[in-house]
């Protein structure tokens, strides 16, 4: 087992990463650590860790750790994953890794030097729903793909919540911007050419709040808008000359009832329907990261590259550059 150590008691970690990968084949969490010791103990209690510690350096120095699930707020990503890699230790790193693409080539230079597994957190390229959209797609059973459509919003005004504070790296870009982007070149192995966006930001957190953006692949183009100030709604559409593929829970499936990809046929005469049901993609990830790191890159696995995290990340930054032009085009 690769024992994990988790640096905070962030909400998404312990309400989600956490119990997934006490559920892992191939990890287990060992410890946890938080400034506030009291809080470490509680959680490491909760799940089953047997190690607590009052602070991230105790964590990162214990030889009872292989590796690190970082899930604390965005702006402190970078720092602590050069850390964690420093010390040795594998790192497992939530979504958004960076705020700039920039930094990012940091992070590869210490994968490198320090001879660790690093990943980002993007749970959703493990699921079996995008696995068979990949498929799909690649088969031919839509034709030539011609457009991508999609959304992801949720209403959220806390000011409090990390996702409305700047200084910890909040906005929608950040926190849910990233998801069509990761899914779309995931599927297509393609990369968009230029972005045009419209990035929209809230007078009072100063986040972004909402945005929509258009972008130009060689032989397809995306559009999609997010928000963190709308109705609650995510939906994928692969559009192609014969047919179209929906997915009703693209991002979040395991908050619903089971998530399904629907293969339509160029005239509506045909729907053939995949169910995915009980299937945690939390689990998966940290299988498959836990198996990276026992095949110590031997190509035996596959998970998400940081070169994967740095391409994704120069588009964000292109949507960013885009908006602050006034929607001008911008080359990824």
């Amino acid at each position: 087992m690769i024992r994990f150590g988790v640096l905070s008691t962030a909400k998404i970690g312990a309400q989600q990463v956490l119990p997934a990968i006490q559920q892992s084949q191939h990890a287990r969490i060992t410890a946890v650590a938080s400034r506030d010791e009291k809080k470490a103990k509680k959680l490491a209690k909760t799940i089953g860790a047997p190690l607590s510690f009052g602070s991230y350096e105790a964590l990162l120095n214990s030889d009872e750790i292989d590796a690190v699930y970082v899930p604390l707020p965005t702006a402190h990503h970078i720092e602590w994953t050069l850390k964690a890699a420093a010390a040795g230790k594998h790192v497992l790193c939530e979504k958004p890794i960076a705020l700039k693409a920039a930094e990012i080539k940091k992070v590869i230079k210490a994968r490198d030097k320090y001879r660790v597994q690093i990943s980002e957190a993007f749970m959703v390229t493990y699921h079996p729903q995008w696995l068979k959209v990949k498929d799909l797609i690649k088969s031919g059973k839509i034709g030539d793909l011609r457009h991508v459509q999609g959304a992801f919003c949720y209403h959220n005004i806390d000011p409090t919540n990390m996702r409305n504070r700047p200084e910890l790296g909040g906005g929608v870009l950040p926190d849910i911007g990233v998801y069509p982007t990761v899914v779309t070149r995931f599927v297509t192995g393609l990369e968009p050419k230029r972005v045009q966006a419209n990035v929209n930001f809230d007078s009072t957190f100063k986040t972004d709040s909402y945005s929509s953006i258009k972008a130009e692949f060689d032989s397809f183009e995306l559009s999609f808008y997010v928000s963190t100030q709308m109705a609650l709604r995510q939906h994928m559409v692969f559009h192609g000359t014969k047919g179209f593929i929906e997915i009703n829970a693209p991002f979040n499936s395991n908050i619903y009832e089971g998530s399904t990809v629907q293969l339509h046929n160029a005239n509506h005469s045909d729907v053939k329907t995949y169910h995915f049901f009980n299937i945690n993609q939390y689990t998966l990830q940290a299988d498959a990261f836990a198996q990276a790191i026992k095949s110590k890159s031997k190509g035996k696995t596959t998970i998400f590259s940081l070169e994967d995290s740095l391409k994704n990340q120069q588009m964000i930054d292109a949507v960013y550059a885009s908006g602050k032009s006034g929607g001008n085009w911008r080359k990824v």
